[in-house]
């Protein structure tokens, strides 16, 4: 299995707004060869602060995904949001190998 987490910090009263745009989400994704699951966090202590947590079957599947047309319409509309301060917030990304489970 492999993993992919995407964090962003935004402003706290604008996390709601950025869990209701996942919340209605594309779900292109979901059909992608090889995803398992995706989850939108919340951390805790820090309510701006958001994880995205993709898992695959497989690192080549994750890579089929990122070097697809649909993966590429998905970000490109990402970066025409209305709300500039949001559409300009660049994620800190984590790729990982599940080694035990």
């Amino acid at each position: 299995m492999y993993i992919v987490t995407s964090t962003v910090t935004v402003p706290s009263e604008k996390a709601d707004e950025v869990i209701d745009i996942y919340r209605n989400r594309s779900r292109a994704v979901d059909k992608a060869k090889g995803f398992r699951t995706f989850q939108l966090l919340q951390n805790d202590k820090k309510p701006g602060e958001l994880t995205v947590h993709l898992e695959w079957e497989s690192k080549a599947d994750y890579l089929s995904w990122v070097t697809s047309d649909e993966y590429k319409k998905i970000h490109e509309l990402e970066k025409k949001y209305p709300d500039k301060e949001l559409a300009s917030i660049v994620p800190k990304v984590g790729q990982y190998k599940v080694v035990a489970e």
